[in-house]
């Protein structure tokens, strides 16, 4: 059946919904809309009220009207001044516009009746979905604190369900959007569930805002029930001739006095004692913190240097065994401080692997100078503000970490040490290598600002000294401040005298014990270091020979004993199988596997290359993950093959018939660096002349394509590496041979060292029947 068309006067309203069966009155003001009123009053007071889209429009089209709305009935209307119309209107029932007719003196529209769907359901259904609108909606109630209202009694007495679902609705503080939604969902099912969903979200929201409300009014009840005790305080205090505020700013008063303190700071401590008088209690705190750290700042504190050089051998000698190179700079850097008197100079960036004793270098050189020593843990920082501090109009603000170094060596000229300078980041709040800049620059640091102090602090009398692993991560700008002197990993012999001498006194010392309780033979150390370590540094060791010395404490207590003596066999019950057997290394000549070296932040290593010849298309398969710079080196060195195979009676085609894979092991271990090109040409030309490699032969240096050998870095790490398991000859490029005489003696004379500026060189000493082609 058709359903009938009525026509009647249309309202847009701004930011009202109006659903059936709902009383409401609202103001009018537009022309349009008074005229609208008129026209209904004629025809029975029928109006159709429906909601605007977007409410800022002054002038509605029907583009800018959502289409379904509400038929109401004009109750009352009530002139107001300045042109203003109140009318009071009742809900009847749905309806949708089908056209607009008319929109010239005021809107009027053709519209039909819209039926609810589900009118007729079955009780049980009902029940339940009505018990459910009524429990959220009694719960919104609560929620809301709406006192006095007698909308769940209204809802209770009616009998229409879509009744009872508008009235909720038109209760309920909505948003317009989903008020509307509610409004032209036909289905009464389907309405109650929308409406419950955002009953809801709507008690969520009030319970949050509650929660937010009780916090801040539990701020403010307790910071006025701290003033209002801080006042009754000060009158007890009046009363009784005592004030705590002044005695505070009498106890700063003779603190500053005390301080010989640079103008300028005096003028700023001053100036924040006479704010603390009129401060509040937030303002007092911050005020309170910054004058705490003016006055444990040692602005006028310092401890009196001595440059003796016979000292500082002597207290390095002690501490750090080897290292002959670093402590013979040290000591000329402090013989120049001696004889010059100044502290101006370069600063010292110790650069070396994990654990060969940086960091205690830099505590022995504050001892033989008698300075106070700082540390500053660098690895990770990168906020600007861990250098410079935070501004005090932050909350928390507190002064960076130079300051606090300062404040914790309680002198103004200490040593500190900037650890792991090499593991600086930074973010979006700044590099703190930047602000780094101006405390390792002797022309700039006289005057380094603390962005929380505020005012000049005097870093000129500071010793400084860096510390990294490397040099690849460190800012050129940040380099070129710093002289940089190498440590170099340990030998074997190096490693037994600190076991020797050092790391075991130590550990005796720490469990309480002597060498005559616990007795290790140099048979022992040199087992523990040749079998255990491979490390350039200590660490393992000390921790290796901790963990022999506890299990030999163990034995001694369950042995009931006074003496312990450990053997090499007890070594391999405390401490398992041996690591490392190096003397067991494979000592047969093969075919496309070469011993190659490569320098790691940890120290020297071998890095085995394979090469295999399979019949194919000519793919070169490279694995072993290859950083991008040893993927080029391979490529270049199959380049050269190619170029030069008559050259070493590889057959000129061997490109178009065979697959190449070049492979190095240890595959889960990223590996990259420009010194495999010696080591992947020798593995090809031998995999492909069918020519045997030496196995006491290990190399390193980079090819180019004409057959040049380039030179490398990290000489001595190399070769202290090769030497470590077994290898007796090494290949190194003819650039290098100056670097040699950093090389320990003890190691250097049980090497034969080959120095090659030809690949031809190489090929002739590291496979067999190759002759020197090269004329």
């Amino acid at each position: 059946m058709e359903k009938s068309q009525i026509t009647l006067a249309v309202i847009p309203l701004r930011g009202i919904t109006i659903f059936p069966n709902m009383i409401i009155h609202f103001d009018v003001g537009r022309e349009k809309s008074i005229a609208a009123i008129e026209e209904a009053m004629k025809e029975n007071g029928e109006i159709f009220l429906v909601s605007q889209l977007d409410p800022e429009i002054e002038d509605p089209t029907k583009d800018d009207v959502y289409f379904i709305g509400t038929i109401s009935k004009i109750k009352q209307i009530l002139k107001m001044p300045k042109g203003i119309t109140r009318v009071l209107v009742e809900g009847i029932e749905r309806a949708e516009i089908i056209d607009i007719v008319d929109e010239e003196k005021f809107m009027k529209a053709n519209i039909v009746k819209i039926e609810d769907e589900n009118v007729k359901v079955d009780d049980a259904k009902e029940s339940a979905y009505r018990n459910l609108l009524t429990k959220s909606f009694n719960q919104y109630i609560e929620a809301a604190e709406v006192e006095g209202n007698k909308a769940p009694l209204i809802i209770t007495k009616e009998e229409g369900l879509s009744k009872v679902t508008d009235l909720v609705a038109s209760f309920i503080e909505l948003e317009d959007d989903k008020k509307q939604e509610i409004l032209e969902t036909l289905d009464v099912y389907e309405r109650i569930e929308k409406l419950i969903l955002y009953i809801t979200e709507e008690i969520e929201i009030i319970n949050i805002e509650k929660s937010i409300g009780n916090k801040v009014k539990d701020k403010v009840d307790k910071a006025n029930k701290e003033y209002f005790l801080r006042e009754q305080v000060k009158v007890i205090q009046e009363e009784l001739g005592e004030d705590e505020e002044k005695n505070e700013i009498e106890n700063y008063k003779e603190k500053l006095a005390k301080l010989k303190l640079p103008k300028v700071v005096r003028e700023k401590a001053e100036y924040e004692l006479s704010r603390l008088k009129t401060s509040n209690s937030g303002d007092g705190n911050n005020i309170r913190t910054y004058l705490d750290w003016i006055v444990a700042l040692p602005w006028n504190k310092s401890t009196k240097d001595t440059f003796n050089i016979e000292k500082a051998e002597e207290v390095l000698n002690s501490e750090h065994y080897g290292l002959e190179e670093v402590k013979e700079r040290i000591l000329e850097y402090l013989a120049i401080k001696q004889y010059t008197k100044s502290i101006k100079g370069p600063i010292l960036c110790l650069v070396g692997p994990p654990g060969v004793g940086k960091s205690s270098i830099a505590k022995s050189v504050a001892n033989a100078v008698n300075r106070k020593f700082a540390r500053i843990s660098l690895g990770g920082v990168k906020d600007e503000a861990e250098i410079r501090g935070h501004r005090r109009t932050y909350i928390g603000a507190i002064p960076g970490r130079i300051t606090y170094a300062l404040k914790e060596a309680g002198a103004s000229n200490p040593l500190i040490l900037l650890d792991e300078i090499d593991k600086l980041s930074q973010d979006y709040k700044g590099s703190p290598a930047d602000a780094l800049l101006e405390v390792l620059d002797p022309n700039q640091n006289m005057s380094f600002r603390d962005s929380f102090m505020e005012v000049d602090i005097d870093l000129s009398n500071v010793l400084f000294i860096t510390t990294a692993n490397s040099l690849d991560t460190i800012p050129r700008p940040l380099l070129d401040r710093m002289e940089v002197i190498e440590i170099s990993g340990y030998t074997y012999e190096e490693k037994f005298n600190i076991a020797k001498n050092h790391l075991i006194p130590k550990v005796l010392k720490e469990h309480n014990l002597d060498r005559n309780t616990i007795k290790i033979s140099d048979s022992v150390i040199k087992e523990i270091v040749n079998s255990y370590t491979m490390e350039s540094g200590v660490r393992t060791l000390e921790r290796q020979i901790n963990k022999v010395i506890r299990k030999a404490i163990t034995d001694l207590i369950k042995s009931n004993s006074k003496s312990i003596t450990i053997s090499t066999i007890k070594i391999e019950k405390y401490l398992g199988p041996k690591i490392f057997e190096y003397e067991k290394i494979d000592k047969e000549d093969k075919i496309g596997v070469v011993t190659g070296l490569a320098w790691t932040a940890y120290g020297g290593d071998t890095l085995p290359v394979e090469v295999s010849v399979m019949k194919g298309s000519g793919k070169l398969d490279l694995t072993g993950q290859l950083g991008s710079v040893m993927q080029e080196s391979a490529k270049a060195s199959y380049s050269y093959v190619r170029a030069n195979a008559n050259k070493y009676g590889i057959p000129e085609d061997f490109y178009k018939e065979n697959d190449i894979h070049i492979h190095v092991p240890e595959g889960a271990v990223p590996k990259d660096g420009p010194s495999a090109g010696v080591t992947m040409t020798t593995a090809l030309v031998s995999a492909l002349s069918n020519k045997k490699v030496r196995s006491n032969v290990a190399m390193t240096g980079e090819i180019t394509l004409t057959g040049r050998v380039l030179a490398i870095g990290g000489v001595k790490e190399k070769c202290l590496a090769a030497h470590r398991i077994g290898i007796d000859t090494i290949i190194l490029p003819k650039e290098n041979e100056k670097h040699v005489n950093k090389i320990p003696k003890s190691v250097k004379s049980k090497l034969n060292l080959i120095f090659a500026d030809k690949i031809d060189k190489v090929l002739e000493n590291a496979l067999i029947g190759v002759e020197n082609n090269d004329n």
